[in-house]
């Protein structure tokens, strides 16, 4: 443990110089990530302008379930998305050599490796539009409640975690991924916009247990506003530990059977 600090001490040291050396670094994503939150609200707003309720859910729930994915997806731009995003590229290319020769678990490296600082204002921005969500869905969440939706947050940000590395690892066996990177943009688009309540069928299938983006958000506010079944808690709960459980499997298998592009 202690060793792995001095490494996300050094990691951060290094990450925050580069970053200083060149300020469009550190500003630029933060623009980016802005306006990307900005057509968020704005496709939200075309969207639920003559819409009162999906589901169980009003206005003010799905303005939480909007911040509350949006806080998701800028905690991970902000700790490990430019890290994990390049495994590919280093798998490909070969430089994945240098990261097996590290003291650390190279996951480990590029978690953190590539923070970005830049996105820390869309996560300000983010908690922002769930503290007024929950002003205009009129809920009053007691300790309890607020307890629960970090814990629910916090599980869903490992799983966010787990399907970034998830979607990653594949490269290991495939020769392109393109088409799976296609489908992750896709569903992560998708449930961005609808919460997990709004699937039925075999889409709550897909979006619940296949490609678990739609409980990401969802779970954590029904939490919140007091709907969170336990039969469904468990089952979220089963999700995140066997996502967790196939994604280090697959990283590991595909670490010993990782062939350097220079042999």
């Amino acid at each position: 443990m202690k060793k792995h600090l001095r490494v996300l001490r050094e990691l951060m040291r290094l990450r925050f110089q580069k970053l200083m050396m060149f300020r469009l670094s550190f500003l630029g994503p933060f623009l980016v990530d802005g306006s990307l939150f900005a057509v968020q609200l704005l496709v939200f707003s075309a969207v639920y302008a003559n819409v009162d309720t999906i589901g169980t859910w009003g206005r003010g729930e799905m303005i939480i379930y909007i911040g509350s994915f949006s806080l998701l997806n800028a905690v991970s731009m902000m700790i490990c998305f430019f890290g994990i995003v390049m495994i590919p590229d280093k798998i490909k290319s070969g430089e994945m050599d240098l990261y097996l020769t590290k003291p650390v678990s190279p996951l480990f490296r590029f978690t953190f490796e590539n923070m970005n600082p830049g996105s820390a204002p869309l996560v300000i921005m983010s908690v922002l539009i769930i503290a007024y969500g929950v002003l205009a869905s009129g809920v009053k969440p007691g300790a309890g409640r607020i307890a629960g939706y970090l814990f629910w947050m916090l599980i869903m940000q490992l799983l966010y975690y787990d399907m970034e590395v998830l979607m990653r690892t594949v490269t290991f066996y495939l020769v392109s991924a393109s088409k799976l990177y296609q489908i992750e943009e896709a569903s992560l688009d998708l449930c961005m916009k609808l919460p997990g309540i709004a699937f039925y069928g075999i889409y709550k299938v897909i979006f619940y247990f296949i490609l678990p983006y739609g409980i990401m958000a969802t779970l954590p506010v029904q939490s919140l506003v007091g709907e969170l079944t336990w039969q469904t808690g468990i089952a979220g709960i089963g999700v995140v530990a066997a996502f967790s459980m196939l994604t280090a499997f697959l990283w590991r298998n595909g670490i010993r059977h990782y062939n350097s592009a220079s042999s």
